[in-house]
């Protein structure tokens, strides 16, 4: 397989195209090639990649990548390297999700193994520190043993430095603030929290316009630093492509970003549906 290359500069022509035009930007996370080839197919921009959407196409949830069972890096570089880019024709470009706070990895090396593959794309949730809850003891142990944002923040920095495309990712204001100060991403994306539904999805109560105005509170801020980044929306209550119009209709956003709603919901729909009704079948009755 050869897969058509692409670069920044590319990347965001394309995306300002779609913002002169405007027409949503769609960022999807894939957890194999089988859904990053419909993902392409079905007019993703970026089909996004990390160990969380792996082990959601393997029917855990996505926050079973924060356990000690797997290097997060190494499986995204391999099943992006193996998996998902075999899978497409380059339409759409790869944004790898890597963990900056990886101690066994130098984030240079890691950042020239993507681009030798032909992903010129990177963003800080794979995972990210800011899963935890900052008042939380496991947050306070992690950031005192060296686990912190700024790695984050640092790896970005670096990812630009190297001309790739830097996608920041920021779960409160705070961070929303620091990290688009200090790594002056390409593309900010306000995570609303884990996306309900399905069998593994968290419902919070969350309504789709309370998750629109937290969003839309971090947006204002981060205008007030960099007037020009690209917004994208992701997770909480934006579960379906209804609540996604709504994000896009009450939010100041130019895309949006899925993980579980266009990947691990409609598998789980559409298979259990299927295969129940093989299930069913009997066989005739003899007379």
């Amino acid at each position: 397989m050869i897969v058509r290359r692409t670069s920044r500069t590319e990347i965001l022509a394309k995306l300002q195209r779609k913002i002169q035009l405007r027409i949503p930007i769609f960022i999807a996370s894939a957890g194999n090639g089988l859904v990053a080839k419909l993902l392409e197919k079905a007019g993703a921009d970026c089909v996004n990649t990390f160990s969380g959407a792996r082990l959601r196409s393997n029917g855990m949830g996505t926050m079973s990548m924060l356990w000690p069972i797997l290097d997060s890096n190494k499986q995204t570089l391999d099943y992006t390297e193996e998996d998902i880019m075999p899978a497409i024709q380059g339409d759409a470009f790869i944004c790898a999700c890597i963990n900056a706070n990886d101690p066994l990895k130098d984030m240079t090396t890691v950042l020239n193994r993507l681009k030798s593959m032909g992903v010129f794309s990177v963003s800080n949730i794979g995972p990210s520190i800011s899963y935890y809850d900052k008042d939380s003891s496991i947050y306070k142990i992690l950031t005192s043993a060296g686990i912190t944002f700024e790695h984050e923040i640092q790896m970005l920095k670096l990812a630009k430095e190297m001309d790739m495309v830097t996608v920041a990712l920021a779960f409160d204001l705070e961070d929303s603030l620091q990290i688009v100060e200090q790594a002056d991403p390409d593309i900010f994306c306000f995570h609303a929290g884990t996306t309900k539904g399905g069998l593994m999805g968290y419902d919070s109560g969350e309504t789709i316009q309370e998750t629109a105005s937290r969003t839309e509170e971090a947006y204002q801020k981060v205008l007030q630093i960099k007037p020009d980044l690209i917004k994208i929306s992701h997770g909480a209550a934006m579960e379906t492509p209804e609540e996604a119009q709504y994000m896009l209709n009450h939010t100041s956003c130019e895309g949006i970003w899925t993980g579980s709603s266009t990947e691990r919901i409609p598998i789980e729909k559409a298979v259990l549906e299927t295969a129940s009704e093989f299930a069913q079948l009997r066989f005739p009755e003899q007379d």
